[in-house]
């Protein structure tokens, strides 16, 4: 690994860092450097310490960088480099959160360059570089000073001088853009060339000087006389040694010379007043502290202290590294809040439901002094007196008049219940009511507790109810407390999702839900299953395996009837079904309403989603694997299905989290949603501890292929072509055109006879890498007595390989969408019972719900671009019931831009398990021409 060495130089912007190996071989760089950065290579002299304990001066090859394309190196080294490299690393960081916290300051170099510096520092921030600069290494300073005498023995710089330098270094480099001229009030400090300003040394001494030199300024307010009409204010100004960090004293002691001398430097008097001239122009009311040759304190009027308490002042002096210290209880602060619900509205109870139009829960207004409650003669008393700071109940109470009015003019009104319940969830009420968005709120009474059930998990909330008596199974302790948390929810008429892992048993749960709220008699009527075409018998064959008796009724195709469905049994259909016979369907009371694979319904838009909605129930669940597979206004779109209103309207929810989740603006949004979902959305993955030790090990190759040079040809033409086309075009067109582009280089990394659309019996063999490879495996796969998925996402490419597989006489079978529901059923129990051993499957038809454990080999032919996808088309064969080990293989076309998502999504991964799926082809359609060439231009493999 090489050493670092920093170069400092006047101005600090102009300062190095150079790269080297005390053993005097050529150096390497921590990380490869972005193509726009070059290394300088030089000759560096340097001081080493010899073996007879003297030192040495000798000279190494280097590598020199500008500090500021040194800084993405340090980074990484503070993590993989080791000695000086990682010290430097640690440096860099420090001076990068110095920087973020917006401590900088201009001011001139020695030799009167406009530079920025690294300033104010705290307390803390000159312990934590005095402590870095003791354990600088030898090599981190190994270049000698310039000697004045060529016969003295070299000098090394000081640790803390030259870490002071470089952290300015680091300063004056970040910040030189043109909004640089805004902060700095002129063009000085953002203009990147080196020019003198000898102009500016006045104001730089007088003005920019003394925020780091030794002392730190805070404001301690006192006040006298508090029990009688009048009370004085008064801010004594305080001096904090950076030297000795537990030294504090007046500022009238230190300009009289009484302060402890050995905490304040010789010039710490012109450093004090050099502050206190910074604080002053802050906050003019600090000026009479400058007039006072021992300045003393100021006297504050009322409107002085409400100034001092607000938000301008308050930034401005922070700014000028100036912190303001009150009496405990000397000024309270009005607060308000809404209480939500009371003692005479009950809860839900079994048969009720909260998402019924009627219900409805209180909302009233409160108005506190911290935790003391104020009567409504109080807060009249506050409002009249006009005055932003307001003597009550022996208190100072700080009082925005304005504010005050408004908030005692809002009315109590009411809340629908579930408006009722997010906000006492999430401890706010933000509606679309611009005057009560951000209002804290405290739940009450019925409301209260409910929230106390949903929020503890340790609630009887999260305790299983005893198994069903009918269920012909054993449930797992995971599955009882599935079925306990989805029992609670939906008696108390609330919505669910349950979101487990594919093959974790989400139906049996679910069947278990509708034999217990049958034998408790609480909630009548028949359960709705809604479910894609090809789950329809899955889900007959379970019912009739789990519940035996319970009458079942498949209501799909030309024949269906829905004249008397059974009070106590299921009733089947799919979302194409449901969507033509709504109002049908809507004539009937059901007990339970459940959408299988609900993230068909995604698009609260289309005309299925809508059609769900129009759908009656007492309770609601949804059964998906992946609740979000693009964006979260697809999870949105599912719970407020099952539980219209909780999330609130779209628009809002795009606004308040869905955007910054996305874009990762505010982290903290995410937790927000969570607590908001959390009781609502059960999620559990296989990987969990005690979910599913049964099940077998999962491996998962990647196997990249090689295009032969027909496909190399018809790539390269396509990418030619197209992005010329997409140059010129915009919006709506741009976008149409780099779907088209992509679609194509998927097709073309398959097989050229699936791009070209060659009709008949097209010649397969030699064409592609991809069937090579395939071929291959199969032949390894089949050997070993194995069966075998294999999913594309095109039905003409699963075509051409039921074609390429009959010509070898290998035994296959193909499901896609086409396909009646009768032939789909018929095509798994002959997989199931091993009459093929290779299963050819859409991905988009048979990527959900399907049991088909008897394979243990799962190809993935080409990429769905989205993992959550993927990953359910894997669990067909990779769920409970499986007891062999799975195999996944995904083919992928070397230097294509399948290659570059591959590697994309392996970042991805842990964003897909945080609930935000990868974005797939839509997010790619919004990069820029370069960008998109980056992504999709073949690279040649040597």
């Amino acid at each position: 690994m090489s050493a670092a060495v920093f170069l400092p130089a006047d101005p600090p912007r102009a300062s190095e860092v150079a790269f080297w190996r005390p053993d005097g071989s050529s150096p390497e760089l921590p990380a490869r450097l972005p193509p726009s950065v070059t290394a300088e290579p030089r000759d560096l002299t340097v001081v080493l310490p010899a073996e007879d304990g003297t030192v040495t001066t000798v000279t190494v090859p280097a590598l020199v960088l500008p500090v500021g394309d040194a800084l993405p190196l340090l980074t990484r080294a503070r993590t993989t480099g080791t000695g000086s490299a990682a010290f430097w690393g640690g440096a860099a960081v420090l001076a990068l959160q110095l920087a973020a916290r917006g401590r900088l300051l201009p001011g001139l170099s020695p030799e009167e360059y406009d530079a920025w510096r690294l300033g104010p520092l705290e307390s803390a921030d000159a312990e934590r570089l005095r402590a870095l600069a003791d354990a600088m290494p030898v090599h981190a300073h190994a270049v000698p000073l310039p000697a004045q005498d060529p016969a003295a023995p070299p000098r090394l710089p000081a640790p803390h001088q030259l870490l002071r330098a470089f952290l300015d270094a680091v300063a004056d480099t970040l910040p030189r853009t043109p909004a640089a001229a805004l902060a700095a009030g002129g063009p000085a400090f953002a203009a990147r060339t080196t020019e003198r300003r000898p102009a500016l040394r006045t104001w730089a001494t007088e003005v920019a000087a003394g925020h780091d030199a030794g002392v730190r300024l805070s404001l301690r307010v006192e006040a006298s006389g508090l029990g009688t009409e009048r009370t004085r204010f008064r801010a004594v100004a305080q001096l904090h040694s950076l030297t000795d960090p537990t030294v504090v004293t007046d500022a009238a002691r230190l300009f009289a010379g009484t302060a402890p001398a050995h905490a304040f430097s010789p010039g710490a008097r012109t450093d004090a007043l050099l502050t206190l001239r910074r604080a002053a122009t802050a906050w003019n009311a600090l000026t009479p502290l400058l007039s006072a040759a021992v300045p003393d304190a100021v006297d504050l009027a009322d409107e002085d202290v409400a100034e001092l308490l607000g938000a301008p002042v308050s930034r401005a002096l922070t700014a000028a590294g100036v912190q303001v210290h009150w009496p405990r209880d000397l000024v309270r602060t009005l607060t308000t809040h809404a209480v939500v619900g009371s003692a005479d509205h009950p809860p839900a109870g079994p048969g009720s439901s909260l998402l019924s139009p009627g219900a409805l829960t209180a909302f009233d207004w409160r108005f506190a002094l911290g935790d003391t409650p104020l009567t409504r003669a109080e807060l009249d008393r506050l409002a009249e007196s006009g005055r932003p700071l307001v003597r009550l109940r022996d208190q100072w109470v700080l009082v925005d008049p304005e504010a005050l009015r408004r908030a005692r003019d809002r009315p109590d009104r009411k809340l629908t219940a579930v408006e009722g319940l997010r906000a006492a969830l999430t401890g706010r009420l933000e509606s679309d009511d611009r005057d009560e968005r951000g209002i804290e709120v405290r739940a009450t009474g019925a409301l209260e507790e409910l929230r106390r059930q949903l929020a503890d998990p340790e609630s009887p909330l999260h305790r299983p109810v005893p198994q069903p008596a009918r269920l012909a199974a054993h449930l797992r302790d995971y599955q009882l407390r599935g079925l306990g948390w989805l029992h609670r929810l939906t008696s108390l008429g609330l919505g669910a999702v349950l979101a487990d892992d594919m093959g974790l048993g989400k139906t049996i749960t679910l069947i278990a839900l509708h034999l217990h709220r049958q034998a408790t008699g609480e909630h009548p009527g028949p359960t709705l299953v809604v479910c894609p075409a090809s789950l329809l018998g899955n889900w007959q064959r379970e019912i009739e395996t789990f519940a035996p008796g319970t009458p079942v009724h498949r209501y799909h195709g030309s024949t269906r009837d829905l004249s008397a469905p059974a009070q106590d049994g299921f009733v089947l259909t799919t979302y194409g079904t449901m969507r033509l016979d709504a109002a049908e369907l809507a004539a009937t009371d059901w007990g339970l309403l459940v959408a299988d694979e609900a993230q068909h319904v995604k698009n609260h838009t289309s005309a299925t989603a809508r059609a769900l909605r129009t759908l009656p129930a007492r309770a609601r669940v949804a059964l998906s694997g992946t609740p979000v597979e693009n964006n979260l206004t697809e999870l949105w779109s599912i719970l407020d299905w099952t539980t219209p209103g909780l999330l609130g309207r779209l628009t809002a929810f795009r606004t308040r989290y869905a955007d910054a989740v996305e874009s990762g603006a505010d982290p903290a949004a995410a937790d927000r949603l969570a607590a908001l979902v959390r009781p609502f959305l059960l999620r559990r993955r296989k990987s969990d501890p005690g979910i599913a030790p049964e099940l077998p090990p999962k491996t998962e190759t990647d196997r990249t292929v090689s295009l032969t040079p027909e496909q190399a040809g018809l790539y390269e033409a396509v990418v030619r072509e197209t992005l010329a086309e997409i140059s010129g075009a915009e919006g709506a067109a741009r976008r149409g055109l780099i779907v088209k582009l992509l679609t194509s280089l998927k097709q073309i990394c398959n097989h050229p006879a699936q791009f070209l659309k060659e009709e008949g019996t097209p010649r397969l063999a030699g064409r592609s890498g991809k069937l090579e490879a395939f071929d291959e495996l199969l032949a390894n796969i089949l050997a070993a007595g194995s069966q075998v998925l294999v999913f594309t996402q095109y039905v003409r490419m699963a075509r051409l390989l039921q074609e390429h597989l009959a010509a070898r006489s290998v035994p296959c079978a193909l499901l896609h969408g086409g396909l009646p529901v009768a032939r789909r059923e018929e095509l798994v129990r002959d997989f199931q019972g091993g009459g093929v051993p290779v299963f050819l499957l859409s991905l988009k038809a048979a990527g959900t719900g399907l049991n088909l454990t008897r394979a243990d080999h799962v190809v993935h032919f080409d990429r769905w671009w989205n993992p959550a996808v993927e990953a359910q088309a894997t669990d067909r064969a990779y769920r409970i019931g499986q007891d062999r080990p799975v195999q996944v293989h995904r083919l992928i076309a070397e230097g294509t831009v399948e290659d570059r998502i591959a590697a994309l999504l392996r970042r991805k991964q842990s964003l897909a398990d945080a609930v935000l799926g990868g974005a797939g082809e839509a997010a790619l359609t919004e990069l820029t021409d370069a960008e998109l060439a980056e992504l999709v231009t073949l690279r040649r493999v040597s």
